[in-house]
C-alpha cells in the first residue's frame, strides 16, 4: 500500500508503462460493466481514468472511491458495516463489493432495485463503531505480547492484537507490528 498521493500516482504510472491495455475506458466499454473497488488515495491517483471511465456510459460502479464522479455510480466506503461484513478496514471496500453484487440483478451493476435493495440493507445493517480503549505504553503491549508467546504460542499477530484490543487496551495495527517484530525477533 503507497503512504503518499506521490506513491499512488507513480503506482499507477507504472502499471500503465508496464501494460498498455490497462486501459480503464477501453476494458469497461468491451465488457459493458466495471466494478472498481479502490481506497481513496487511489481513486485520487486514478482521477482522470475514473473521469474517462464515466464518459463511456457503460454500466460502472465505484466501491469506496474519494469522490462521486457524474456518470459513475460511487458506494462510498461504510465503516459502520464492518461489523456485519467482518475483516479489517483496510479490506472492507472489497468485501463491500462482494456484498454489492449479492444485491445487484443478475448481468446489470447499477440497476434501480438494486441500488434500492443496497440501500435498504445498509440502513438496516450499518452501525457506527466505537471504541472506548484506553492508550498504553509500549512496555504494556510488548508484555502482553511477551506472555501471549506462553500462552499462544500459534496465535498470529493479528489474533493479538484483536484479543489485545478485546482487552479494552488501545494499539495502532503498525504500531503493534513493529512491536510484535520486536519482541519475537529477540
Amino acid at each position: 500500500m503507497a503512504s503518499s498521493n506521490a506513491q499512488t500516482s507513480q503506482w499507477w504510472d507504472h502499471l500503465q508503462r508496464l501494460d498498455g491495455t490497462r486501459d480503464l475506458p477501453q476494458i469497461a466499454s468491451a465488457a459493458g460493466r466495471a466494478l472498481v473497488v479502490l481506497s481513496a488515495p487511489y481513486a485520487q491517483a486514478m482521477h482522470h481514468d475514473l473521469l474517462a471511465l464515466a464518459d463511456t456510459a457503460t454500466d460502472v460502479v465505484l466501491i469506496g472511491g474519494a469522490t462521486d464522479i457524474e456518470g459513475i455510480r460511487r458506494v462510498p466506503a461504510n465503516a459502520g458495516l464492518r461489523h456485519a461484513l467482518g475483516g479489517t478496514l483496510t479490506s472492507l471496500n472489497v468485501r463491500m463489493a462482494a456484498s454489492w453484487l449479492e444485491h445487484c440483478t443478475p448481468g446489470r451493476l447499477t440497476d434501480p432495485p438494486a441500488r434500492l435493495r443496497w440501500e435498504n440493507w445498509v440502513a438496516q445493517t450499518a452501525r457506527p463503531e466505537r471504541y472506548d480503549r484506553r492508550p498504553v505504553t509500549d512496555e504494556t503491549v510488548i508484555a502482553f505480547i511477551e506472555k501471549a508467546k506462553i500462552t499462544s504460542p500459534g496465535a498470529s499477530r493479528t489474533g493479538l492484537l484483536r484479543q489485545f484490543r478485546d482487552e479494552g487496551m488501545a494499539c495502532e495495527q503498525k504500531r503493534f507490528a513493529g512491536l510484535y517484530e520486536s519482541t519475537i525477533g529477540r
